[in-house]
Parts: C-alpha cells; sequence; structure tokens
C-alpha cells in the first residue's frame, strides 16, 4: 500500500480524480469548482470518509470510557455546497479546488457533545493522544467565548482514509461542547440565520445574557452531580 505524505496530498489525488472524469483532460487544482461535476462528488467522498473515520475513533473512545459517561451523542455533516462557496466568497478566495482544500478546514464537520466541561477537556486530550488522528490546530471558545456568547472547543484535525490502495490524509474540524452549550448556539443560530431576519442590539444583549445565565446554571449542575 502507498502511503502519500501529508503535504499536498488531496492535490494528487484530486488530479487522479479529474482523468477518471475525463478520459481527455487532467485537473489542474486550480481550476474552478464545479459542483455539479463527478469531481467534486469524488472529492466529497474523500470528507465523507474522513467523518467516518473520525467517528470510529470516537466510538472507539466511547466505548472503552463508557463507564464515566463522557460523550452524550455526536453529530456530523459535510458542509453543503451553497455554504462552501458563500465561505470562500466572503473570505475572498477565488473559488478553486486549492482554495477549498486548503483554505477551507471544515468542510468535514464533527461535533461532540458531552454532559459537562470538564468532558470536553478529557475528550480532547483523549483525541490528541489518538494515533490516527492529527491535531493541527486548537481555538478554546470555552475558556475564550466569542463575543456574541458562543462557547465551544475547535480542533482542526486531519485523518488517514484508504482511497484506491492509496492512504490519503483529509482534513476535518471536530466541535466539542456541552449539552447547554449546544442548546445555546443551536439555538442562537435559528435566530441568527431565519430569512428576512435582522437580529437587533437587543436579541444579541439577551442571547449574551442567556450565554453566561446558561455556564452558571451548569456549574451549579456539575456541583450538584459530583457532591
Amino acid at each position: 500500500m502507498q502511503i502519500i505524505k501529508r503535504k499536498g496530498v488531496i492535490k494528487t489525488e484530486i488530479n487522479q480524480l479529474g482523468r477518471l472524469e475525463d478520459q481527455n483532460h487532467k485537473l489542474n487544482i486550480s481550476n474552478k469548482i464545479n459542483v455539479k461535476s463527478d469531481v467534486f462528488g469524488k472529492l466529497m467522498n474523500f470528507y465523507a470518509l474522513a467523518i467516518k473515520k473520525v467517528e470510529e475513533e470516537i466510538n472507539n473512545i466511547n466505548q472503552e470510557y463508557h463507564e464515566y459517561h463522557l460523550i452524550d451523542h455526536v453529530k456530523s455533516r459535510i458542509k453543503s455546497p451553497k455554504s462552501m462557496l458563500q465561505k470562500m466568497e466572503h473570505k475572498n478566495y477565488e473559488l478553486t479546488y486549492q482554495n477549498l482544500i486548503e483554505r477551507i478546514n471544515d468542510v468535514a464537520g464533527i461535533r461532540i457533545i458531552c454532559p459537562f466541561k470538564n468532558n470536553v477537556y478529557v475528550i480532547k486530550s483523549l483525541l490528541e493522544q489518538n494515533s490516527q488522528i492529527h491535531v493541527l490546530n486548537i481555538k478554546d471558545y470555552i475558556a475564550h467565548p466569542k463575543k456574541s456568547g458562543y462557547t465551544s472547543l475547535h480542533m482542526i484535525v486531519e485523518v488517514p482514509v484508504t482511497i484506491e490502495n492509496n492512504i490519503v490524509f483529509v482534513k476535518a474540524e471536530i466541535q466539542i461542547r456541552t449539552i447547554a452549550m449546544d442548546f445555546w448556539a443551536e439555538l442562537e443560530h435559528d435566530i441568527r440565520y431565519k430569512p428576512q431576519n435582522k437580529v437587533t442590539k437587543y436579541q444579541s444583549k439577551e442571547l449574551i445574557k442567556c450565554a453566561k445565565m446558561l455556564n452558571k446554571i451548569e456549574d451549579r449542575m456539575v456541583k450538584i452531580y459530583y457532591n
């Protein structure tokens, strides 16, 4: 089995996919994205396999430490083509395969929901120790919440997936948050992204207050639970 080095790994595979899509055309990764092409579909399959790999490792952790109830549940998704392109446009990236692969880190997304904050950091540590997961970057919005009130821990990782007897390293984003954090984040997202809805200053302030209240309630629940 050939192991392809991490750096530029998907670039090589995308060139191969281009030949599969059109025998007379070798795709250059500087080409613009065509979400209806076979190439795009096969690229998304890479990310689907990355999600599957991460979920397998999370499941292994959950089984090994099931008595500690570190994880409540896990969600996953592949970013929609519309969301990918909107994010790239928002960041002023040219809509090429290269920019998608190299600059958009959350095409594959996995969310781990834990009962309490201490569980979040245990899961983070276990993922860092996992030989199948290479951590590229961590942002701790629990220790340093966003101005909006958002709290979560984000990890950008890469994992090995097998494609036609080659091992390809693919990036994914893992978000780890508590049940309370997820409750707030889901509702805040729904409020902010309602069709034709503009969040007022009053609503923003109330959302921040609710985030702080939930944090205090969660801390009290932890004391009750462990005492």
